[in-house]
């Protein structure tokens, strides 16, 4: 039976995911071979999807082309890191380099068990999310990753929609209340990550 776009789509997300946890055993000296069956699989699914625009929908377009991004940025990071590992140098990270490469390990980290990357209850508070679009950055990151952490599925989840939700809900809430600011608060629960909207008192 053919797979359908989403389907492959989901696998490949599956497959991203998977392909940096088995990089980083690599590299830490779990795995003894890096994991280039699964790098194949991805770049022959990126590469069947590649010419074939025209029959995904303008929503399966942005989340492919979301998932080459993701992809091509982890590869490059993963081939320095091969290099290095090639030649036996020792890294030396400084300033804002040294934070993201510390900021990425935190994501893997929280996506394959629950860190401390992001302290959860994560809350926020705005006037207006239109001119505070770090903050929303910041809040979506987080809720996020707050459903890797639970298991639960990211897919749905893009940013256009994000600010397009919290900027009804900010103007809602104002309105209903008469507040100034309102407030965010991404918590975990049993097993399930909570958004909750509040105004700031």
């Amino acid at each position: 039976m053919a797979k359908t776009v989403e389907e492959d789509l989901n696998q490949l997300e599956k497959d991203i995911r998977q392909l940096k946890i088995e990089y980083e055993q690599y590299f830490g000296g779990g795995k003894k071979r890096p994991p280039s069956e699964l790098e194949w699989r991805i770049d022959n699914l990126l590469k069947r999807y590649s010419d074939r625009g025209a029959q995904m929908n303008y929503g399966q377009r942005f989340r492919y082309s979301n998932l080459t991004q993701m992809y091509s940025k982890f590869r490059e990071m993963f081939r320095k890191r091969m290099k290095q590992k090639e030649e036996g140098t020792v890294q030396r990270h400084f300033g804002a380099a040294a934070r993201e490469i510390e900021a990425e390990r935190a994501r893997q980290r929280g996506a394959t068990q629950k860190s401390e990357a992001i302290e959860f209850p994560f809350t926020v508070c705005w006037k207006d999310p239109d001119h505070e679009k770090k903050k929303v950055e910041q809040l979506f990151d987080a809720f996020r990753d707050a459903k890797l952490q639970m298991g639960e599925d990211t897919k749905p989840l893009n940013m256009e929609a994000f600010q397009k939700f919290v900027r009804q809900k900010t103007e809602q809430l104002k309105k209903q209340k008469d507040a100034h600011e309102v407030e965010y608060i991404v918590t975990l629960e049993g097993d399930h990550a909570r958004l909750k909207a509040r105004v700031k008192s």
